[in-house]
Formats: structure tokens, C-alpha cells, sequence
């Protein structure tokens, strides 16, 4: 068998439904092998959208994404969605075709050392040096990509490797099958017992539910937690969210640029868990967060037990499997009164974003997406969400009680552009679901081309753009500076015009009132649907009420 053929059947075996992928140097063996055995082959117009393709299923799947470029260039390309995949945790692999393998290193075509550029944030990256290594390489990629913390994985497999022999029956090692991160790690009962303890003598618990808390599948046992406990629960912005029905106990997000309830501030017990301690924690300095507050981290990497700084308890767990432990052994006091603090703060901060920001007679805003988006959204949808100014408007007024698995955006790194595959890998990933993308216009100039994408591959999505032709937040920024707007102004694309020339439907809507209507009228088209909402042009300022 062929190395090409290998690496495709290790694929198979660990459940992979599917390659994105840009053609290219070094790809071809792939191609023809993934022909043979009928694995789809989802191709774009860049590497990039390829690599977001990739990188979004894996987060929305928990299952292993699997992205393959050609070199050079194009795997630079593809590094945008393995770094997002870094940053966010989730499981990825990038498999990189090259030149033969006895140029490389002789200035050979894109001759480039493409696993020096993924050693500092892959969790492994190989240069596969042999056709008989195939398996083994793929295996500690899965291995890689699902155990501890989940993140990215790069191969590169020169042509010759992948049109190399393998010798029937060779002896192959007992690699496995291990596709999708399947998290399993009690914490110590000592440890649970002082945790309980802390959280009982705590007068304000505020427990922060980040990424790690969807890659152990905690939903669930977090909220219940929350409720034996009368603890708040916030999750840090862009980490996946957990929280899949409306809740009291939840707090929305923390992090934002727009500002979030003063729960940091007010709490004098942390507990952290699947989440980093960065900005959105406002690094954990004293101040602004009290000086006695005390920290639970709850990991299932020991290594991210301590990024950062030294919590007073470190519980070596998986969220699931900690919070179900604190449940039975909870049995502490009454937070009833930091409870109603807690969503009086809520409450209070919320309360600026209810009202529409006053606008001349007919111009729509932020809030009007916002807004008809909550009209037509469902159990059985999936929202993604990419860009700044409008990504703000929808969290500031979808998240406020819930942060659902089916809400994606573009992850930890805060990268824009993503849109468009990542609402193409929605609907990969969850065929007989709604998909709508809300999008401002600023992101969608990234992957915009991708709608063709879509079409010829038959992926329907609907698309609503927020186009008020700028950079919103940076013009927000300028505005509040006093500063000129300057590099700032995109212009008017003609966003439904473009949409149609890729072959997709293209809409245009002049009302708040028509835009749900459009929504669902783009669902039931069955085709990929792009909706322009132009806004008040140069006002991005209004996204802060």
C-alpha cells in the first residue's frame, strides 16, 4: 500500500467525515487516495478558510479537525487556523504536502522548514522521514490533539513519502483509534473535601467556566453545581460556552472591550475552571480584584494548574469529573444574599443595553440584528458569530442568562474572518441544523470568496452582514479619542451583489422589521443566503449605550 493510502485509512479508522483543503504542491497523493475510498474533500479558495474549516469543526465537535495545504505559502496560509485551534484548545491537524524529501534543505520548490514554524504552539509536529511511519505519526497527532489540553497538530509528508511502499504485512504497531477528546480524571478526594470546604466558608464563590469546561462535557454538572452551591457563573469571552439553557446562576461574559457586571471585583473565591488567566480575568492583580480573594484552579493539565499564578488550591481533574465530586460533597452555607447582589449587578449592567440608541429616522443599528436575531433564534440552530463592534451587540444581548454549545466565535485569539468556513464547518458538523453566521463587513471581506465554496459544495448557511463600511471598534476608539477617522473606512461593498456573483442568494434589507423575515426566508431557500444590513454609516460609537 501506498503512504497516501495509509495516511487515509489511519484517518478513516479514527472517524474523520471529511479533509478541507486547498490543492497544491505535494497534495496529490492525498487527493487520489482520499478519491479511491470516497472521502469527501471539502476545497476552498484559500488556506486559510481551509484551516478555519478545520479548526471551527473541531471546536464545535470536540473531535480531531483535519486541514491539508500544499507548502510554503500555503501552509503560512493554513497556520491561521492551527494557531486559532491553539489559543482556543481545540483539536486540530494540519497535514502539509512538500517537494520530495531530498530536496528539502537543497532549495528545492517552497523549500521551508514548515515544522520550525509549529513547534512553539503545536502540542506535536513531525516531518515524516518514511512511508512505515505513516500510522504512527498520525497516532501521536490524535493522541496529541485529544489528551490534556486539546490543541493543535502538524504533519508534513514530503511527495515521496506519501508515493512510497509499505510492504504487505509489515508488522504495525497497536496505534489505536482515538478520534475526539474524551476527558476522564478524577481529582483526589482530599481535594475535593478543602474545595468543598472553601466554597462553604466563601461569601461570594463566582466560578469561571472557560473552554476546558466544553472539552470535558461539563454543562451540566457545572450549572448543578452552581445551584447546590448559590454560586455565580461567568465564562471568559470568545471560550466556548456550556451553558445551554437560561439560567439565574449564570452571569454572561467577562472580558468584553464594552464591560461586564463587577462580579471579578466582588468575589472572594475563584474558581477557575478550564479557563486562563489573562486580560478577561484582568490578570488576577489586586487590585482590582479584592486582596482576599482565594482561587480554586480545576485543570485537567497539570501544566495549566499554574499559568500564571499559584492558585490556593490546584485540583488536577477534569471539570466533569471535579464538579460531579463537589456535588456529593458539598455541604456548606447559604449564598442566597450574594445571589441577589450578584443579579442586581446583573441586572443593572444589562439594563444599558435594553433600550435602542437613538438614530436618524430610518437608519438601523447593531441592536436591530441583535434583536431580530433573538426573534428567529432556536434549540436546533447554530450561531456563529465573527467581528467586533456587532460581535459586542450579540453578546452583550443574546448571553446575558445562557452560553450555549451551539454559540460559535472565532475562539481565544480574537481573530476576525473566520465567518464563512466556520458556518460552512457548522453545517458539516450538524447537517439537519439551521446555520446563520452574523457577520460585520469589515471580517467578511476575509473569506467572502468562500460563498463559492458553499455553492459548489451545496453547504446552505445564512449569512447576515452588518455593514456600516468601517472598522467599527477601531472607530469607536478614534471617536472617544477625539482623533480623525483615519485607515479606518472601508466603503460600500454591495455585499448581496457579491454574494450573487458567486452563484449564492443575495439580499438586501432597507427595514429593521425585514430582517427576521429574511432569516428565515434564507433558511428556506435550502441555499447559501447572504443578508446586507446596511447600518448608520460612521457610527460605529453607537455599540456603547
Amino acid at each position: 500500500m501506498q503512504g497516501a493510502e495509509a495516511l487515509v485509512r489511519q484517518l478513516q479508522s479514527r472517524g474523520v467525515p471529511f479533509i478541507s483543503m486547498l490543492c497544491g504542491n505535494g497534495t496529490e497523493p492525498i487527493i487520489d487516495a482520499a478519491a479511491k475510498v470516497e472521502l469527501p474533500l471539502i476545497h476552498t479558495r484559500n488556506e486559510q478558510a481551509a484551516s478555519y474549516i478545520a479548526d471551527s469543526y473541531a471546536r464545535l465537535t470536540r473531535r480531531v479537525g483535519v486541514c491539508v495545504v500544499s507548502s510554503g505559502i500555503a501552509h503560512v496560509n493554513a497556520m491561521a487556523g492551527l494557531l486559532n485551534a491553539h489559543y482556543d484548545g481545540g483539536p486540530m491537524l494540519l497535514i502539509t504536502g512538500a517537494n520530495e524529501s531530498y530536496t528539502l534543505g537543497r532549495g528545492g520548490f517552497q523549500d521551508i522548514d514548515h515544522v520550525a514554524m509549529c513547534e512553539s504552539f503545536c502540542k506535536y509536529s513531525e516531518q515524516v522521514d518514511r512511508p512505515e511511519r505513516i500510522p504512527q505519526a498520525v497516532a501521536e497527532c490524535f493522541h496529541a490533539a485529544t489528551t490534556g489540553r486539546p490543541g493543535p497538530t502538524h504533519l508534513t509528508i514530503p511527495r515521496d513519502i506519501l508515493n512510497g511502499e509499505i510492504a504487505d504485512g509489515r508488522p504495525m504497531p497497536p496505534v489505536g483509534s482515538r478520534g475526539m477528546v474524551d476527558q476522564s480524571a478524577m481529582p483526589m478526594a482530599d481535594d475535593v473535601k478543602q474545595a468543598a470546604q472553601m466554597l462553604a466558608q466563601a461569601e461570594r464563590p463566582l466560578i469561571i467556566a472557560g473552554s476546558g469546561c466544553f472539552y470535558a462535557d461539563s454543562g451540566a454538572e457545572l450549572m448543578a453545581l452552581a445551584e447546590t452551591v448559590g454560586a455565580a457563573v461567568v465564562t471568559p469571552i470568545w471560550d466556548r460556552g456550556v451553558v445551554n439553557e437560561p439560567s439565574e446562576h449564570f452571569m454572561g461574559v467577562i472580558g468584553a472591550a464594552t464591560g461586564e457586571p463587577s462580579l471579578l471585583e466582588e468575589a472572594d473565591l475563584l474558581l477557575i475552571a478550564g479557563a486562563d488567566v489573562d486580560y478577561r480575568l484582568k490578570y488576577m492583580d489586586r487590585s482590582p480584584l479584592r486582596d482576599d480573594v482565594r482561587t480554586i484552579r480545576i485543570d485537567v493539565d497539570a501544566r495549566r494548574l499554574y499559568q500564571a499564578i499559584a492558585p490556593d488550591l490546584a485540583m488536577l481533574a477534569d471539570p466533569e469529573s471535579a464538579f460531579s465530586a463537589l456535588n456529593r460533597e458539598y455541604d456548606g452555607g447559604d449564598h442566597s444574599d450574594w445571589m441577589s447582589a450578584a443579579r442586581e449587578l446583573h441586572a443593572r449592567f444589562y439594563a444599558a443595553w435594553d433600550e435602542r440608541p437613538d438614530t436618524p429616522e430610518g437608519a438601523m443599528v447593531g441592536w436591530d440584528i441583535a434583536r431580530a436575531v433573538g426573534e428567529v433564534l432556536d434549540e436546533d440552530m447554530v450561531l456563529a458569530v465573527d467581528g467586533g463592534n456587532i460581535g459586542q451587540w450579540m453578546h452583550m444581548t443574546l448571553c446575558r442568562s445562557s452560553y450555549p454549545e451551539a454559540l460559535l466565535t472565532c475562539g481565544a485569539s480574537g481573530v476576525i474572518g473566520y465567518g464563512v468556513p466556520g458556518a460552512m464547518a457548522a453545517k458539516l458538523a450538524f447537517p439537519d441544523r439551521k446555520i446563520l453566521l452574523v457577520t460585520g463587513d469589515g471580517s467578511l471581506g476575509f473569506c467572502v470568496p468562500e460563498f463559492q465554496s458553499a455553492v459548489r459544495h451545496e453547504i446552505p448557511l445564512v449569512a447576515v452582514v452588518a455593514d456600516d463600511e468601517a472598522w467599527g471598534i477601531v472607530v469607536t476608539g478614534q471617536k472617544e479619542r477625539g482623533a480623525a477617522c483615519m485607515a479606518s473606512e472601508l466603503g460600500e461593498c454591495g455585499w448581496a451583489r457579491t454574494a450573487m456573483g458567486f452563484g449564492a442568494r443575495g439580499v438586501r434589507v432597507s427595514a429593521p422589521e425585514e430582517i427576521a423575515p429574511a432569516i428565515e426566508e434564507g433558511f428556506a431557500s435550502g441555499q447559501p443566503t447572504l443578508i446586507e444590513v446596511p447600518l448608520m454609516v460612521k457610527s460605529p460609537g453607537e455599540c456603547r449605550p
